[in-house]
């Protein structure tokens, strides 16, 4: 699997009351909470975002509460991936139970300018940076859990397995 797009860059510690406040959690509907997503912090992030866009970060991504409203919201907007120097560990989980591709590359998450063009291999873990010709390599996850995101998640990998 492979995703491209352009990168929106955020520090390090972004929390889940950051990347979709708690003043929204009341809806289950993720769309809804994807017109929300990184507004106390990027208030431009959801009129920008494109499909197959790239967040990326510092570190402790995600840290906070465990909701999976966070990873979703991201997903939602149409985000293709998040490359952190670290995930907190519950985002981390949640991020793949839902189908949300991340990766951890500390040298990509400092090279990497916002506003990079930047392509993705998950397969391989290559993050190559299309404006400045930079190569990194993260460590890519094994097939099953690459399977578990390649079919959107957890419960969607698992349908028809029993």
């Amino acid at each position: 699997m492979e995703v491209k797009g352009k990168v929106f860059k955020y520090q390090d510690n972004v929390d889940t009351d950051v990347i979709i406040p708690a003043r929204y959690l009341n809806t289950p509907n993720a769309q809804e909470l994807a017109a929300h997503c990184m507004e106390d912090i990027d208030t431009e992030f959801v009129k920008a975002v494109r499909p197959g866009d790239i967040m990326v970060a510092g570190w402790n991504f995600g840290c906070g509460s465990s909701r999976e409203h966070a990873p979703l919201a991201i997903k939602t907007c149409g985000t293709g991936c998040v490359i952190a120097k670290s995930f907190a560990r519950i985002f981390y989980r949640n991020a793949i139970n839902i189908g949300m591709p991340i990766l951890e590359c500390e040298a990509a998450a400092d090279a990497i300018s916002a506003g990079d063009e930047v392509s993705v291999d998950f397969d391989t873990g290559v993050i190559t940076d299309l404006t400045t010709g930079q190569t990194f390599t993260a460590q890519p996850f094994p097939p099953f859990i690459q399977n578990i995101i390649a079919k959107g998640g957890l419960l969607a990998s698992l349908e028809g397995n029993g």
